[in-house]
């Protein structure tokens, strides 16, 4: 008996069939780790200059939220403010790019569909804003706007006091309106007390003048695509993977880089899931 074998189109169509079927199934799990509840990850960093008897201070710290279709519409970011909320932070912080403009996005949305999902963010010091690339690259006036609206806090190279601490934000890096000068000023004219930084991204961290209690930022989504081996293809930094990713002991203070919770330019992640800090300041004498 003879068994008739595939003709060599058929073949080539099988393998163009079986290639399509093994790529779909990447973008799938790329898709599904893209859109993954985010890991809560701890730090905690112990402030030398603490007011004596003050308690601990919780922030929680996001960033890179990249609000687009399919892997951020506004829907789900509603529903991860919920879950931020319930960790009941004192003060929240976002490092910049609250939108996306990938041209892989199935859907766009306005300044006001962008933001009013974290105004329902809920922490008794209140929620600070960072500006980061796309934001700019957006629409940074109506961003503001709809920031301020919800009682949102923008600082663009300019400082608050929250608690017993001094928060300056610097403004994207990336996109040139970082002024480290004019923060560490506003930060000044505060007066005495422990200093950290909000920004975007982490390479500012060079050029600060002066050690500071932390650095909290966002930008490059801890490689969003990281190979076994290989790694990951670029972290967006003219420091390589000095501040790829995670809590960085540097000489300026700790880093603090997150992964960020939405995508830039694919809505895939493999090897680097969404993540936020949850990061505990005390007094280095504290328990």
């Amino acid at each position: 008996m003879t068994i008739a074998r595939p003709s060599r189109w058929r073949r080539v169509v099988l393998t163009i069939g079986l290639l399509l079927l093994l790529g779909a199934g990447i973008v799938a799990l790329g898709l599904y780790n893209a859109t993954r509840d985010p890991i809560i990850r701890t730090a905690t960093i112990r402030l030398k200059d603490w007011p004596e008897g003050a308690p601990p201070m919780r922030v929680l710290h996001m960033s890179d939220i990249h609000v687009a279709g399919p892997d951020m519409p506004p829907e789900r970011l509603e529903r991860l403010v919920g879950q931020m909320n319930a960790l009941n932070p004192d003060l929240i912080t976002i490092g910049g790019d609250l939108v996306s403009e990938k041209r892989t996005a199935t859907r766009l949305y306005t300044a006001a569909e962008i933001v009013a999902p974290l105004g329902g963010l809920r922490a008794p010091l209140g929620v600070i804003v960072a500006p980061g690339n796309h934001d700019h690259w957006f629409d940074m006036p109506a961003i503001n706007r709809e920031l301020k609206r919800r009682g949102i806090t923008v600082l663009a190279n300019a400082a608050v006091r929250r608690g017993p601490m001094i928060i300056g934000g610097v403004d994207d890096d990336y996109s040139g309106h970082d002024d480290i000068p004019a923060t560490f000023a506003a930060m000044d004219d505060l007066g005495a007390g422990p200093r950290i930084l909000v920004t975007h991204s982490p390479d500012i961290v060079p050029d600060l003048p002066v050690p500071v209690g932390a650095i909290l930022a966002g930008h490059t989504h801890c490689g969003q695509i990281a190979f076994p081996i290989i790694g990951a293809l670029s972290y967006v930094s003219r420091y390589g993977d000095r501040f790829a990713c995670g809590l960085i002991q540097d000489a300026k203070g700790p880093v603090i880089v997150g992964a960020g919770l939405g995508t830039s330019i694919m809505p895939i992640r493999f090897g680097a899931p969404p993540d936020a800090w949850m990061v505990i300041f005390k007094g280095d004498g504290s328990r």
